[in-house]
Parts: C-alpha cells; structure tokens; sequence
C-alpha cells in the first residue's frame, strides 16, 4: 500500500504539474510542498481538501486507504 507522500507526488507527476504550480494551488510555496511530498511535514487537512478537488480524487485515495 502507497502512503500518501507517494501519492500525491505521483498525482501530481500524472498530470504533468510542478511542485511550484500545486503549491501556488494550495496558497504555501514550493519548499513547504516538496516537505509534504518528502514526508518531513505532515500535509494538512485543507491542502488535503483542496488536492481531493484539484485532482478529482477521494481523501480515501490520497490517504491510500482505497
């Protein structure tokens, strides 16, 4: 099973997006971002939120629980 720090990069890796460019989405910066992707922060609840719709995906699917 895929942990989320795995997930969202290879989300964010399908639809051709930079760490920049989804980090301007959720309104933090690049380095804030590549942490989240890195696993050294924990991704918040909203940024959660807000990849569920940028993505058009479940939180189950990012949390890896489907």
């Amino acid at each position: 099973m895929k942990s989320y720090v795995e997930i969202i990069r290879d989300l964010r890796e399908d639809h051709d997006k930079t760490q920049k460019e989804i980090a301007q989405y959720l309104g933090t910066t690049q380095q804030v971002y590549s942490r989240y992707e890195k696993g050294e922060n924990e991704i918040p609840v909203r940024h959660i939120i807000a990849l569920c719709k940028y993505y058009n995906v479940s939180a189950d699917y990012i949390l890896g629980l489907e």
